[in-house]
């Protein structure tokens, strides 16, 4: 200390720098540090109790992109062609994960620049329009409104078409094995009973078992179909390599059916303790969008070389009737289907409740979502009873709604969020923004028409 003292006394004007500098140095970092602190990051507000792990979050974007629609790949791929359709498959689960990312990562820059600890998909497509350019701050009510529109309709369509795949399943195993003949629509109504109760979960970390016990009925399901597949030589020679072009738009109405799984992304993302986990390298999106795309090419390459045109909507409804390997798989497949059931109708209505909840008094909530519950329920059921043919019903559903929700939305939503001057280089992302559009709009008016076509023909035959 006496030394100290001596220096800065015997040279008065180095002490002074030296203080000078020092000072200049506490100041920055408080200052840094007063920035890191008024910095707003979403996590910090997030839910650390009963929040979703990362490995929570993996589990359901598995599921979310997984379902019964990775066993429609064969179908899918008889429509397109051996080779057009690896590649395209491909290149759809690029642009389904970059779509993914540029709507995750918009949610998250609007919920920092608004203070708000998750946003929704509706929510966020809000935010965005009224931020934006003046022209289109009006619009911000009915985009949101058009959104959740839009994904109520896609998951209540979804919910009848995963009652007429886990009717069609147990309908052709129970009536080979026990020599019935119940129409599929008995079936149908037997659905609804597992459906009415796994529906009634509204918590989605609840739903984690489901999911986890759903993903291993569809691995185990999955190796049964590659033993059958592999049974018998397959035989690619007379596969054609592109479809007729009248088919085309079936291939890719199934496959964004199958694979696109935009609807449960943001409730999964706003679960998340960690929502920064989400995305990144190699984070939750990549990392299950990449399991995701390799058993889609591989179950639809290995499908179609062993069953051809006669493939249907699921290959398990191919295997060969009354073997118990084929019986476990159409079970198991089937079940899978009922635990994944909760997942799927937990967007939907959670987004139809948060709308009209305040229109009921709160005393009343959980009778009021008890009954609502029901009544979608059983209006689905009736739904899937009328149109109980599966693979139109698939590619319908893809083309119409999951086309725009999927590729349209996210890419208007980054646009306006960027707009004007933050669209990279030469606005690079507003062309590539468009390209996007157009390829949604396409496989809308395109998928839709064959579907239709499809359904017409159907009920003709």
């Amino acid at each position: 200390m006496a030394d100290s003292t001596t220096t800065v006394s015997a040279f008065p004007e180095r002490a002074n720098s030296v203080l000078t500098i020092n000072d200049c140095n506490s100041r920055v970092n408080l200052t840094e540090k007063a920035h890191r602190s008024n910095e707003y990051l979403p996590s910090d507000y997030r839910d650390q109790v009963h929040g979703q792990s990362t490995s929570g979050a993996f589990m359901h974007l598995l599921k979310g992109s997984l379902g019964f629609g990775l066993l429609a790949m064969p179908m899918a791929f008889a429509n397109g062609g051996l080779l057009f359709s690896m590649i395209a498959t491909l290149v759809i689960g690029v642009l389904c994960t970059h779509c993914v990312h540029i709507l995750v990562k918009t949610s998250q820059d609007v919920c920092k620049e608004y203070q708000i600890p998750a946003l929704n998909f509706a929510q966020t497509a809000e935010r965005v329009f009224e931020k934006g350019p003046k022209s289109l701050q009006s619009w911000s009510v009915f985009v949101r409104r058009t959104v959740d529109g839009g994904l109520m309709t896609t998951y209540f369509a979804g919910a009848c078409v995963y009652m007429v795949f886990i009717a069609t399943s147990f309908h052709d195993v129970i009536n080979y094995d026990l020599g019935l003949d119940w129409d599929v629509r008995i079936y149908i109504a037997m659905t609804v009973i597992p459906c009415l109760m796994i529906g009634q979960i509204r918590n989605l970390k609840l739903l984690v078992p489901f999911s986890t016990l759903a993903n291993g009925f569809i691995v185990i399901t999955f190796g049964i179909v590659l033993y059958y597949m592999f049974s018998e030589p397959l035989e690619f020679s007379d596969k054609p390599l592109i479809a007729e072009t009248t088919k085309i738009p079936l291939f890719f109405a199934t496959v964004i059916f199958a694979m696109e799984g935009i609807g449960s992304v943001m409730p999964i993302e706003n679960a998340m303790k960690k929502p920064q986990q989400f995305l990144g390298c190699p984070g939750v999106l990549n990392t299950a969008m990449l399991v995701v795309v390799a058993l889609y090419a591989t179950i639809g390459v290995l499908g179609y070389a062993r069953y051809g045109n006669e493939v249907r909507g699921s290959i398990t409804l191919n295997l060969k009737e009354g073997t118990i390997l084929a019986d476990i798989a159409k079970l198991l497949i089937a079940v899978a289907s009922i635990c994944s059931f909760g997942l799927l109708f937990y967007i939907p209505i959670d987004t139809l409740w948060k709308n009209i909840s305040h229109k009921f008094n709160e005393k009343n909530h959980n009778i009021t979502q008890i009954i609502l519950r029901t009544c979608i329920i059983l209006i689905s059921g009736a739904i899937a009873a009328a149109i109980p043919n599966l693979e139109p019903f698939i590619s319908l559903v893809g083309a119409v709604f999951l086309s725009l929700l999927g590729f349209f939305v996210p890419s208007v939503c980054e646009t306006v969020h960027l707009w004007p001057d933050r669209l990279g280089w030469c606005k690079w992302k507003l062309y590539k923004n468009l390209l996007l559009s157009l390829f949604a709009i396409c496989a809308l008016v395109a998928g839709a028409t064959a579907s239709i076509n499809e359904i017409i023909e159907s009920y003709k035959s």
